[in-house]
């Protein structure tokens, strides 16, 4: 098997059915190299039974809770048989192409752990998640204070998004997004699965960094593209629901688990690597960025 793809599913609804019908002639053209994988957890969309009566060459794992991408993605991660992993958003679509040109970008250089492709949004912009340096107390207040925008071309300022780099050429970068995350599972098996300490945000920046610490390179290569329909796999911008208490809900669980995911990558990877006093400084604007997140929702 060549590659196994992994879509974990969180009330996607529509949007999930297209990414797998841009997926579809990838599988029957390659019946022996390609495996899908759909992780459900515990949608209301419909999803599933249409995947059920419609799309019998998925290989559908059906949850009756919602555990989060980490646990999912590590249900699905330890059926695979691929050389090549790739963590897919539900809400994105694959054009022709794409998938060919990763894998044999992966296969020219086998140095490279972790690759991803240019990410658009729906509107032709460039999803910045696919391209960011690990969020380094220095980088994060560059970008989260408005410096990064003031000062793209700097190294000083620009280090979240790496926004000094030409995004028409390929080059290292530090974390792409989990949207489009293609791993090698030889570096997989050196440095471990997902952590599941991570629900939602911040599991492919956590991986990103272990891979990373362990000698293998990760990649930007903007040879090809995916369409990214951004919000709607974290139930955030939910089309499907009709219950305002449930998409509430989501909603303050998508940003709780993004503040959780901050605490969480600095407690576990940076920590150690600063003064006492810069770790408060950094929990105190966590905590006060998530208040004011929760509190903006209201207004």
């Amino acid at each position: 098997m060549k590659l196994s793809i992994i879509i974990i599913n969180h009330n996607a609804g529509d949007l999930l059915i297209k990414c797998l019908n841009s997926l579809e002639p990838v599988v029957h053209q390659n019946p022996v190299e390609t495996e899908v994988f759909v992780v459900d957890n515990d949608s209301w969309d419909g999803a599933v039974d249409k995947i059920q009566s419609e799309k019998k060459w998925v290989k559908l794992l059906v949850n009756q809770e919602n555990f989060g991408f980490s646990r999912a993605g590590n249900q699905a991660i330890r059926q695979c048989k691929g050389e090549y992993i790739l963590l897919l958003n539900p809400d994105t679509i694959i054009p022709k192409g794409t998938l060919d040109a990763m894998i044999k970008f992966m296969d020219d250089n086998r140095s490279v752990g972790v690759s991803t492709c240019k990410v658009e949004l729906a509107d032709g912009r460039l999803d910045q998640a696919c391209h960011r340096g690990f969020p380094a107390p220095w980088s994060s207040f560059a970008y989260f204070s408005g410096l990064s925008k003031l000062f793209p071309k700097s190294r000083i300022f620009g280090g979240y998004h790496l926004t000094w780099l030409p995004l028409d050429q390929s080059h290292e970068i530090d974390a792409p997004s989990g949207c489009f995350y293609l791993v090698r599972r030889k570096s997989i098996d050196k440095v471990g699965f997902l952590d599941e300490d991570y629900f939602l945000y911040g599991e492919d920046v956590d991986w990103s960094y272990r891979i990373k610490k362990a000698g293998w390179k990760i990649f930007y290569y903007p040879g090809v593209k995916i369409i990214h329909y951004k919000g709607i796999s974290s139930g955030i911008k939910s089309h499907t629901s009709t219950l305002s208490n449930a998409k509430e809900d989501t909603r303050r669980l998508a940003i709780n688990s993004f503040y959780d995911a901050m605490w969480l990558f600095y407690r576990k990877h940076l920590e150690k690597d600063y003064p006492f006093f810069i770790t408060w400084v950094i929990y105190l604007s966590i905590w006060f960025k998530r208040r004011l997140s929760l509190f903006a929702k209201h207004v």
